[in-house]
């Protein structure tokens, strides 16, 4: 079973991120942060008493799961990370797991729930996460991660996924994506760039690509220069609007009250891109969304061709799931998606969304049910809200 060991407190800075599940997961495309570093020492050796008085004084969420303290003048046993005022370390005794503790006569705290089985088992999930990144240019199957956490494939992939809200092969490919972005933005070929982050061959990048994560190695490699975009300008009942799209599918979409302001954003959106206007190539694109303004409430349904990390994919696939003419909310759709603290990497995914429409971002409103922003205004969003609905604006608890 995997357990982390003490962390320096000079380095703590550089691995925090990976306390919080949604954290991690909104840098693994993006982001040339490194992974998780592993103080020296294999991760299966025991904490000794010493470093657990410490992790349980600093509150280190790393050792969740990997012991537990319980105090004998209150008779209550916690979680290393728990909140709760710290006792005196004379009054203080480990256990390994909670049926230990209670075989003692000590109680589950209330604040922390040290019986909880997702906390149980972070602490290995994110000893697998830091192997996983030590060893991106190795063989990483389900099996021998199974194995180096001493656990059944089916147990190990079912609680991962319950962590971390993506499979393992899922965290593994996103990891290995960022690492050869970073490859590539620094100037490295294609070819140099895939191998040195742990694919096997370009199919298998590419087969990355076709399912949705967006432009080719080339074009990340050159900031998108090459990229052909056509569009086209239509009016809409929120102002201009502007459908781009590439060969693949649409790649943007604009509003606002002239044509040079949609123009604009959209080569700020696509800086290195060749862009086109090309009125009929576009046009039937464009049919779509004037189809969808009349009340068509499936003419959107297009295929598109734009990046964004695993996380922002899980977002924006939900998004798409909100029925026509109903709400959804930020906490409601981080709830739904097993990360329930991650209600403002939601509304992030959702003001880095460059198909308004096609994924219906309008549609997550706040718990409170105010409209609490739009990339193209809060009068565009309350708009497109009652064309939709033809009634006040409602909310759903979730999606």
């Amino acid at each position: 079973m995997f357990s982390l060991r003490r962390f320096d407190s000079k380095k703590r800075s550089q691995t925090t991120y990976f306390l919080k599940p949604i954290r991690m997961l909104m840098l693994t495309l993006d982001q040339s942060r490194p992974g998780l570093q592993v103080a020296k020492g294999s991760l299966e050796d025991a904490p000794t008493d010493e470093a657990k008085w410490k992790a349980v004084l600093s509150r280190d969420a790393h050792f969740d799961g990997a012991f537990v303290f319980a105090v004998r003048s209150t008779g209550i046993y916690c979680r290393p990370s728990c909140p709760a005022r710290r006792p005196k370390i004379e009054n203080v005794a480990f256990f390994a797991m909670p049926d230990e503790a209670e075989r003692s006569s000590f109680r589950p705290c209330r604040r922390c729930n040290p019986r909880d089985a997702r906390s149980l088992s972070e602490g290995w999930v994110y000893g697998i996460c830091a192997f996983i990144d030590a060893n991106l240019g190795k063989s990483l199957a389900l099996s021998t991660l199974s194995a180096k956490a001493g656990l059944s494939p089916f147990y190990f992939q079912r609680t991962f996924k319950k962590v971390l809200g993506v499979s393992p092969r899922q965290y593994v490919e996103a990891r290995r994506l960022a690492k050869m972005k970073r490859f590539l933005r620094d100037g490295e070929t294609v070819n140099d760039s895939l191998y040195n982050a742990g694919f096997s061959s370009r199919s298998r990048v590419y087969e990355k690509i076709a399912s949705g994560l967006g432009m080719n190695p080339g074009t990340i490699r050159q900031g998108g220069r090459g990229l052909q975009i056509q569009y086209t300008i239509v009016d809409s009942p929120v102002g201009r609007l502007l459908v781009g799209a590439t060969e693949r599918g649409v790649c943007a979409v604009c509003m606002g009250d002239s044509d040079r302001t949609v123009e604009t954003v959209l080569a700020e959106d696509y800086p290195s891109a060749k862009l086109h206007r090309n009125d009929e190539g576009v046009k039937e694109w464009a049919g779509a969304f004037v189809k969808y303004f009349a009340g068509n409430s499936s003419a959107l349904k297009l295929p598109l061709d734009v990046t964004g990390t695993a996380f922002q994919w899980k977002v924006w696939k939900k998004i798409q799931s909100i029925p026509y003419g109903k709400t959804a909310t930020y906490s409601g759709i981080a709830g739904a998606l097993g990360t329930p603290n991650a209600s403002r990497a939601v509304a992030r995914a959702c003001a880095t969304n460059h198909v308004a429409l096609v994924i219906p971002c309008h549609r997550v409103i706040g718990k409170d049910g105010g409209l609490h922003g739009y990339r193209w205004g809060n009068e565009r969003k309350l708009t497109l809200l009652k064309l939709e609905q033809k009634t006040p604006v409602k909310q759903a608890d979730s999606c």
